[in-house]
């Protein structure tokens, strides 16, 4: 039985249940006509549903602890997976020799910033920037924004042809 079809008979165990309770109440209180039960039926009907929602309040406490478990799980690994690209961002701006400014420049490049953007949070010009990330370009052997970052992009992608494509330029 699948996962979902699981969840999907917990929740129809869980509302009939409910509904059996509730069908009850609102019997009682609208003084509605229903033909009498054996009071042995009566007890197990009752026992049994209580035993439905029990069961399905347990399984549904089991299925939350093990979403949360796979959702910290899957943040663990976003975060290590974020730690190692600044990683390899950091080796790969070690092997074209950029210096800490550029550096600076290329990461908030990569982020997506506009050459004005970076000029006021660098507190330079944006002349001093053009030529910094230029300078970056021409170290990195591309000619363009988007191209420096389709050569991180394709390295998350494949990081088996990591560094084999090379744009034109």
């Amino acid at each position: 039985m699948t996962k979902t079809v699981f969840i999907a008979v917990i929740l129809v165990v869980q509302g009939l249940c409910a509904a059996y309770f509730v069908s009850e109440i609102a019997i009682s209180v609208l003084g509605l006509p229903v033909p009498p039960i054996d009071w042995q039926l009566r007890e197990f009907l009752e026992i049994g549903a209580a035993l439905g929602l029990v069961s399905a309040v347990i399984v549904s406490a089991i299925l939350l602890q093990k979403s949360e478990a796979r959702s910290q799980a899957a943040e663990a690994r976003l975060r290590a997976a974020s730690g190692a690209f600044v990683d390899h961002l950091e080796v790969q701006f070690g092997e074209w020799g950029l210096t800490p400014a550029e550096r600076d420049v290329a990461m908030f490049a990569l982020k997506g910033l506009s050459t004005s953007e970076i000029a006021g949070l660098r507190d330079t010009s944006e002349g001093t920037v053009k030529a910094q990330t230029n300078a970056i370009y021409r170290k990195a052997g591309v000619s363009s924004r988007a191209q420096l970052v389709s050569l991180f992009i394709e390295d998350l992608i494949d990081p088996e042809t990591a560094g084999q494509f090379k744009p034109a330029r």
